[in-house]
């Protein structure tokens, strides 16, 4: 069966105050007790990390479901998923396919979750990666910080971003590369200590290997988020790559390059700080 996607984005819009934080934080602890973040308003890593502990309990208060309802669960290699309290007396498989199966990924100033719902070993596998357009420091040259990325890169991958291409050619295919590599290496559980260059991405030919054997049933959706902040007063642009890997068990892997903003409202929602904000209080009901 085909199994829909579904992609929560959440970009932070604006900076968050100390009373938020501490209301983000307090539902946290109450809600997501497996969540392992210090108090720490002034470092913004913790921030992120707060508001994808957040996102599950605001996709499920979304479908209507108490939080009494449901159940976070971890698998036997690390990844979460979501049992449900399904009335499964009339219909015992219902209960077999309510399981959600999902992950969170962030960078800079966007937080992702995908999901997807229906039995544990057909949705466990799944992940996103996701990776700000941008070098750092905002100083670097472009080539530069390719560079420092090449240890998780193959020979042919690093042929791929070589500096005649071109600084904006090299930073998206370098995003696009390690999106998709992030996205699979948290689709099966392993931790970001993996070895990245043991996975190979030929772009061009679409397909990717593992040890330099190919990863057959898998599919990888790639596309970009666009999204304005306030800082300091001024908007800011940004540019994000994000990817999915979901395995589906089919003969092939491909690979879905959504390039235009209508081809993502079916399955991609953004959302922003403020709407996040505005339910905190309702999460925990």
């Amino acid at each position: 069966m085909d199994r829909p996607i579904l992609v929560w984005m959440l970009y932070l819009n604006r900076e968050m105050s100390q009373q938020e934080y501490d209301q983000c934080y307090q539902c946290m602890q109450i809600c997501v007790q497996h969540a392992q973040v210090p108090y720490a308003f002034n470092r913004g890593e913790t921030t992120r990390q707060i508001i994808a502990h957040l996102l599950p309990l605001l996709m499920m208060r979304h479908r209507r479901i108490p939080r009494a309802k449901w159940r976070d669960m971890v698998s036997q290699n690390g990844k979460h998923y979501i049992e449900q309290d399904v009335d499964s007396a009339m219909n015992p498989t219902n209960r077999l396919y309510s399981m959600i199966g999902y992950h969170l990924a962030y960078d800079q100033n966007l937080v992702g979750m995908v999901m997807t719902q229906g039995r544990m070993k057909e949705v466990i596998n799944i992940g996103l990666g996701v990776k700000h357009w941008a070098v750092s420091p905002p100083d670097a040259a472009v080539s530069a910080y390719a560079e420092s990325f090449y240890h998780k890169l193959t020979p042919l991958e690093q042929s791929f971003i070589k500096p005649e291409e071109g600084d904006d050619v090299v930073l998206r295919r370098l995003c696009i590369l390690l999106a998709l590599k992030q996205a699979y290496i948290k689709a099966i559980g392993q931790p970001m200590g993996f070895d990245w260059a043991r996975l190979e991405f030929n772009i061009p030919n679409e397909s990717v290997t593992g040890d330099n054997i190919p990863l057959l049933g898998w599919e990888f959706r790639v596309w970009t988020a666009s999204t304005a902040i306030e800082r300091s007063g001024a908007i800011v642009h940004e540019k994000y790559q994000c990817a999915c890997a979901f395995f589906r068990g089919t003969r092939e892997s491909r690979f879905i390059w959504q390039k235009e903003q209508k081809d993502l409202e079916s399955w991609v929602q953004f959302i922003n700080l403020d709407q996040l904000i505005n339910v905190v209080p309702k999460l925990t009901d």
